[in-house]
């Protein structure tokens, strides 16, 4: 069987099984035992329900790694909950497979290679349970791939680095006093707190030459009924910055425009910084092994200039917490309609072919350096 049809085959397969974050059972099943077959050394259970692979070269050299995330996304469709893979994670998965198996035809003359799946990427801390379980310890460089909609690339193109924002979710907690509604002067309004603090927040200046956004996404408070002053609210913030620094200076500044809000009303505030992750911070040399990679498969009417994206991703965890790691992270073009995250998302599968290639050449160039 052709790589166009093993590729293709393998994204089948794991479409017909999908399963969110840690849950990846039947899929991490899958990928460890085709890896076992195609002659790696496997270890199960990175982060839960992550794999690992090595295959060593002949000879000392560098250990280059490939990534790609398992999981799938929890819709709600005609009432019923289900998993859908439509931010293309079993694609991810199929190309690194397939780009596994060639590499293990083909033969490494040195260094070694490291095949990893990653579940929980849609959680984003997925990564983090598979560092702090040791995975990609002791790799060199790690390359990681994702589909693009069409708005961004289209079928035959590739970008050889695709620059994710940081993104956190930020949760603002007040606390009032209670009260009835006839004598509100006997109570604090912890709704009148979160106002303030939104209003507090949204003042927050960021570094205007860095690209970032905050904005209020949600807001609860309240009780049964509507003639109490109510005591408690929440209001949740979406933080974006195109740079990890300035992210730390924007969430530094919430801390003080939440506690100093509250308090103009009587309230006290708190923030909780419920998760998120960190912007790309890309190696320069990974950036034109992968032009050189790109180049070689698609020629240069394929090459894609760099790409800023709004979007995060939990893949730049391996360089925020592996000293040393280089990383490179590829875009594939691939007509992909309506969007990511949209129950219905499609593409046309032969890209699958394309980037399984890419991969490939990717490792083969990076084992050269």
């Amino acid at each position: 069987m052709e790589l166009k049809e093993r590729v293709l085959q393998t994204y089948e397969d794991l479409h017909q099984i999908p399963e969110v974050g840690f849950e990846e059972v039947k899929t991490s099943a899958y990928l460890a035992e085709k890896l076992e077959s195609f002659g790696y050394e496997v270890t199960r259970g990175y982060g839960g329900t992550g794999v690992v692979g090595k295959l060593k070269g002949k000879e000392a050299g560098p250990k280059v790694g490939l990534r790609a995330d398992m999981d799938a996304l929890g819709h709600e469709i005609d009432g019923q909950k289900v998993a859908i893979h439509s931010c293309g994670h079993d694609a991810h998965s199929a190309m690194v497979l397939a780009a596994a198996e060639e590499l293990s035809k083909k033969g490494i003359d040195r260094g070694e290679v490291q095949i990893l799946f990653q579940p929980a990427e849609e959680c984003l801390f997925g990564a983090i349970r598979m560092i702090e379980d040791g995975a990609g310890k002791d790799l060199d460089m790690l390359f990681g791939i994702h589909l693009r909609p069409g708005q961004e690339a289209k079928l035959g193109q590739i970008t050889p680095a695709l620059h994710h924002g940081s993104s956190y979710v930020v949760k603002a907690h007040i606390e009032g006093k209670t009260a009835h509604g006839a004598r509100p002067h006997l109570g604090i309004n912890a709704i009148h707190g979160a106002s303030a603090v939104i209003q507090a927040v949204l003042a927050i200046y960021p570094d205007p030459v860095i690209p970032s956004s905050i904005k209020a996404t949600q807001i609860k408070g309240g009780g049964p009924v509507a003639n109490a002053i109510p005591a408690s609210a929440e209001v949740t913030f979406d933080v974006r910055s195109r740079q990890n620094d300035a992210m730390e200076a924007i969430l530094e500044k919430m801390k003080i425009a939440i506690e100093q809000g509250a308090a103009a009303v009587g309230a006290t505030g708190r923030i909780e910084v419920v998760g998120g992750v960190p912007a790309a911070e890309y190696d320069s040399e990974m950036t034109e092994i992968a032009k050189e990679a790109i180049v070689e498969i698609l020629g240069k009417e394929g090459l894609m200039d760099e790409m800023v994206t709004p979007g995060g991703e939990d893949f730049h965890f391996f360089t925020q917490k592996i000293s040393g790691l280089k990383t490179g992270y590829l875009g594939l073009g691939c007509d992909l309609t309506p969007g990511l995250h949209d129950p219905k998302m499609n593409f046309d599968k032969s890209a699958l072919e394309i980037g399984a290639k890419a991969l490939v050449s990717v490792v083969e160039k990076a084992l050269k350096r």
